[in-house]
């Protein structure tokens, strides 16, 4: 569970989120939607702690796994996929711990789960853009936390990449695991995400997604957003 408690987020002046308050529900899979620059990355930091809030309070329940955005990653650093798998494991076992033959199994597990069986001497230089985006999916796999936070994980990926992603959050989903997903296609929101917060830098609508991605909920989304970049709130620094 993570609970929002008048969350506010400010870059320089201005709120990148402003007086958000809500839960993600416990095992609650749940769409995080909205225009571009709407703070949907700036709430998965805050929730994360890599961005200080201003005002407000934000309670987690649990261990996180944060996905952040593929443009976040170096491409190009000397990592195999086995190396970049297995540090899933880092926090558990502790950074200065050696890896057992227990997690090796495990990330072996999780890359076959992804259909990357054998690719773990590879470089991840060397793989398409759906193979590292399923091979960071291993990761969290071997991470294994019951809140699970992922930043637009279906942009540029293949069809088969996008199936084999959604099959994951299903069995997450199954086994009661939090997880919220700032996704973009609204037909993937109505179709495998029950809940959705819609958010314009404020929250707009935070429900079911029938309800929430209503016409009316999403033109208000559109003009709070065009109101935000003309005449935004100052920040009242606490």
């Amino acid at each position: 569970m993570i609970r929002l408690d008048d969350v506010t987020v400010c870059y320089r002046k201005h709120p990148a989120v402003h007086h958000l308050t809500g839960t993600f529900t416990a095992g609650g899979l749940t769409a995080v939607v909205g225009p571009n620059g709407a703070g949907k990355t700036t709430l998965l930091k805050a929730i994360t702690r890599q961005q200080a809030l201003t005002t407000g309070t934000i309670h987690v329940d649990g261990d996180i796994a944060y996905l952040p955005q593929m443009a976040e990653l170096d491409r190009q650093f000397p990592l195999t996929v086995s190396e970049l798998v297995l540090a899933g494991a880092w926090k558990r076992r502790g950074g200065l711990r050696a890896l057992d033959g227990e997690e090796t199994d495990r990330a072996d597990e999780a890359l076959e789960r992804v259909g990357l069986s054998g690719f773990g001497q590879r470089t991840i230089a060397t793989l398409s853009g759906g193979q590292l985006q399923r091979a960071r999916f291993a990761r969290l796999l071997v991470q294994d936390t019951p809140i699970i936070l992922l930043d637009e994980p279906f942009n540029n990926v293949d069809t088969r990449t996008r199936d084999t992603l959604l099959a994951i959050l299903a069995h997450w989903r199954a086994q009661q695991r939090t997880v919220a997903v700032v996704v973009h296609d609204m037909g993937l929101a109505h179709e495998h995400f029950p809940e959705t917060l819609l958010l314009a830098h404020e929250v707009i609508a935070w429900g079911d997604t029938a309800s929430t991605l209503s016409e009316d909920n999403l033109q208000r989304a559109q003009q709070m957003t065009e109101y935000w970049q003309n005449d935004a709130p100052w920040c009242a620094r606490p």
